[in-house]
């Protein structure tokens, strides 16, 4: 039976299909440390900003991760909302063994790994504890759709079979290859129905995904999701203590001007206040989500 649409989300134009993730702003407690984790270990190249951040990025340069250091900050609350994981999505398979192979000889351990249909991940966590994902998407013609749900599942990642990709290779990928872009942000909030409001009915992303107890997945454009939310950890849970290690903010990027418009106007007219994010991008965005997760709409 398909799965009906909740009555409290207000049918509203869907968010422009060519949106996407930007990137993702964490706090770290020891910024040479994690430096040296995403660089060693998960391959990215760091730069360091004016304001003493560090930018991480693929071989394109393409800003994926910005880190923020904060020594005396609170330990990460895993029962707080927030961020359950990023998601860096590789061009291809081979990259994704090349992932796995830069873990493996760093001796990093996975937290795990999953065949979700429509992808293949591998799970991580920095040494701060944020959640990492690395994955690959298979092709859109292969993803399967029943009852209008796109079908997805938590299966075990045959990860012999991912590192034999590597027989094929030429030549060793000590980085994160250019093509690589957030693909996806998972999030920790305290309750579903406000907050599919807000992606839904607000933002205008599209419900892909309601068929995990506890979770909801929304996208554009049709892809599997570029949000993931859980209630797995957080439950009616509030924020994090201000300036704990996590999420600080997290971007989507609409391709144009009139496309971040309509997105803010539609959160004016339901009373979402939302402040400059200049320091970002000119005219971005900063609004939260009714779990206190800032996210910042900006354009490409």
């Amino acid at each position: 039976m398909p799965v009906p649409t909740p009555t409290h989300v207000t049918s509203v134009p869907s968010i422009d299909p060519r949106t996407s993730m930007g990137a993702v702003h964490l706090t770290v407690s020891d910024l040479d440390g994690s430096r040296a984790f995403y660089e060693q270990v998960v391959g990215l190249r760091a730069r360091e900003r004016e304001d003493g951040d560090l930018e991480l990025s693929g071989e394109d340069g393409r800003s994926l991760i910005q880190l923020h250091g904060a020594p005396s900050a609170p330990r990460l609350d895993r029962r707080a909302t927030g961020l359950f994981h990023l998601a860096m999505l590789l061009p291809t398979r081979l990259d994704l063994a090349f992932a796995l192979a830069r873990l493996s000889a760093s001796r990093w351990p996975l937290d795990g790994a999953s065949d979700h249909l429509v992808s293949e991940a591998l799970y991580l966590s920095d040494p701060d504890g944020n959640g990492i994902e690395i994955y690959r998407d298979r092709p859109r013609e292969d993803w399967v759709q029943r009852d209008g749900q796109l079908q997805m599942d938590t299966l075990a990642l045959d990860l012999r079979d991912v590192a034999g990709e590597l027989a094929a290779a030429k030549d060793p990928q000590p980085k994160v290859p250019a093509g690589t872009t957030m693909g996806h942000v998972h999030l920790q909030v305290s309750e579903l129905e406000d907050t599919e409001r807000f992606y839904s009915g607000v933002l205008g992303f599209d419900v892909t995904v309601r068929g995990y107890p506890g979770a909801l997945f929304v996208s554009a454009g049709g892809y599997h999701h570029h949000v993931g939310l859980n209630t797995w950890n957080s439950a009616g849970s509030g924020p994090p203590v201000p300036g704990a290690i996590g999420l600080r903010q997290y971007e989507v990027v609409l391709p144009e001007v009139s496309a971040l418009d309509a997105v803010l106007a539609r959160a004016a007219d339901h009373d979402i206040p939302s402040e400059a994010a200049d320091e970002l991008s000119p005219g971005a965005r900063r609004l939260r989500d009714p779990s206190g997760n800032a996210v910042v709409l900006r354009t490409a």
